[in-house]
């Protein structure tokens, strides 16, 4: 093999290993936020027997869950029985393979004993794939993990699993839509699909979140949908459903899905933040936007710098879920429908029209493409976000009463 064959298979192989073992330990940790984080918002403890503050309870759950008895059910398809569990999880696993998570590092030329010469000629970039169509992949894959979940529910063999699979699969594709249409703005804004190009044009421009506010407000809608938590997790409902499409698992395959769910709430959080918060980009400064082209102690700090700020973005989009979960009810099922296709899906479409004019006109003027550009484009936002917010707080975009003869209101 070549030299630079060797080094971008070495980079390859080091880069999934980070980022496999991240989601793994992010995963536990998660978990444990989320056990501490309900406690405190209900004012009680929590888990703290197993390990300081309770830290070691996951991996003792863990630990139960691959000795616990693996059970078939009687009317259970096994082959699609296990298959589901496995496609929740590497659809969940897959997605955060294109999110770039730091600031590139310098090429490198090195030689190591035994193992020979190891070459990378450009930037090595902090994510897995880069791949020139991040975008579309994330919508393609994120897709797929509804097969997990319906297949779940049809193979049990279990009324309550077929109905929670029926559940999930109707949510899942409703809000993909609402999901995917809020993400063509992002698209218009960026003028590229890989994920590397659309935060550098954030750091070009400012932030989506300014320049996008609505599309970030009904992608957070969305993504709360897509990871089944409250106030939309009526595919679990277990005052309903037991637990929904996964009633029938037990061991390892329930805690494949459980993986799956917490992984797919740290994709989201990552996607959030790349996509409306500048990803890696530290704000107000122009020093993490350097090119490096050897290795320094400055190219490493940048590298470290920029991985922290990332992380940091969503650890505050890890918290919000869980505080959501914790505080607000559930919906109704014709409310979760009603939301979905009465009022993200037209709202998206007009936010659409409104955005590309607003580009547009942008353009004609010839407004440059830097804070100025994002801050029109704020300006722009503002009426339109007060407007959805006035629609929503009247009761005039998400209605799901009707009216009698008699005049009254009913549910």
């Amino acid at each position: 093999m070549t030299p630079d064959l060797t080094g971008f298979l070495l980079v390859s192989m080091l880069r999934i290993l980070f980022v496999f073992t991240l989601l793994m330990v992010g995963v536990i940790i998660v978990i444990w936020v989320e056990r501490r984080g309900s406690a405190f918002l209900q004012d009680r403890l929590g888990p703290n027997r197993v390990g300081p503050l309770g830290l070691l309870q996951n991996i003792a759950d863990g630990i139960k869950n691959i000795m616990k008895e693996e059970t078939w059910p009687v009317q259970a398809d096994r082959f699609l029985f296990l298959l589901a569990p496995t496609l929740a999880f590497c659809t969940g696993l897959t997605l955060f393979a294109v999110i770039p998570f730091a600031a590139p590092l310098p090429p490198f030329d090195i030689s190591l004993p035994v193992l020979g010469r190891f070459v990378h000629a450009g930037p090595i970039p902090m994510v897995v794939a880069d791949l020139p169509i991040g975008f579309l992949f994330i919508l393609a894959i994120s897709s797929l993990g509804v097969y997990g979940i319906v297949l779940a529910g049809w193979s049990s063999g279990s009324k309550y699993a077929l109905l929670g699979g029926l559940r999930a699969t109707a949510q899942m594709i409703s809000y993909e839509i609402a999901m995917g249409m809020s993400l063509v703005v992002v698209l218009l804004l960026a003028g590229n699909v890989p994920l590397s190009e659309i935060i550098a044009r954030q750091q070009q421009t400012t932030w989506f979140i300014l320049a996008a506010t609505l599309a970030f407000m009904l992608f957070v809608i969305a993504a709360f949908a897509e990871t089944n938590r409250l106030p939309f997790d009526l595919p679990e409902a277990e005052a309903e459903l037991v637990t929904g499409y996964h009633t029938e698992y037990s061991a390892m395959k329930f805690s494949m899905f459980f993986i799956a769910e917490y992984a797919a709430l740290i994709t989201m959080s990552a996607l959030m933040a790349t996509f409306f918060f500048g990803g890696w980009d530290i704000p107000f400064t122009a020093w993490d936007e350097q090119v490096r082209t050897g290795w320094s102690v400055g190219a490493v700090s940048q590298t470290l710098a920029t991985h922290i700020a990332f992380f940091v973005k969503m650890a505050v989009f890890i918290w919000v879920f869980v505080w959501v979960r914790w505080t607000l009810p559930r919906f109704r099922f014709d409310q979760l429908m009603a939301l979905g296709w009465k009022v993200m899906l037209p709202v998206a479409l007009a936010y659409i029209v409104i955005m590309a004019t607003a580009v547009l006109a942008l353009q004609t003027l010839g407004v440059p493409q830097d804070w100025r550009w994002g801050m029109a484009l704020f300006g722009v936002n503002v009426p339109v976000v007060v407007a959805f917010l006035w629609g929503l707080d009247s009761n005039r975009l998400l209605s799901t009463q009707r009216r009698t003869r008699g005049g009254e209101a009913r549910a």
